[in-house]
């Protein structure tokens, strides 16, 4: 069992950057890909980025590539999620999970744990 909790999220305006932070507890870190997925309201909950176990793979959704960073310090049991040049449409409650999988997947359901969720609201 992992437990994964979100932080960073907040308002900002559009252009603007936020760091998002998902600690995880639990078995051991490494033993996990991670990834990122934003839900916006009434919208379907869709994929953002992924880094396999080792941090040496990484995937992005076209919608936040070269924009958004992804990373991972598996001796702090953390990965984390820059957000750089924010849109309005980045609006949404972005969770991080974790896969068993190991290597990067896009898919939600090949994610075994979920965060709740840090909202992330971006002004125009």
């Amino acid at each position: 069992q992992v437990q994964l909790v979100e932080s960073g999220g907040g308002l900002v305006q559009a252009g603007g950057s936020l760091r998002l932070s998902c600690v995880a507890s639990g078995r051991t870190f490494s033993r996990y890909a991670m990834g990122w997925f934003r839900q916006a309201p009434g919208k379907e909950r869709e994929f953002v980025a992924a880094i396999s176990w080792s941090g040496d793979s990484t995937y992005y959704a076209d919608s936040v590539k070269g924009r958004f960073t992804i990373s991972r310090d598996n001796a702090k049991n953390t990965v984390y999620l820059q957000m750089n040049s924010l849109k309005p449409e980045d609006t949404a409650v972005y969770y991080c999970a974790a896969s068993e999988l190991r290597f990067v997947t896009t898919t939600s359901s090949s994610y075994d744990y979920w965060g709740q969720g840090t909202q992330v609201t971006v002004s125009s």
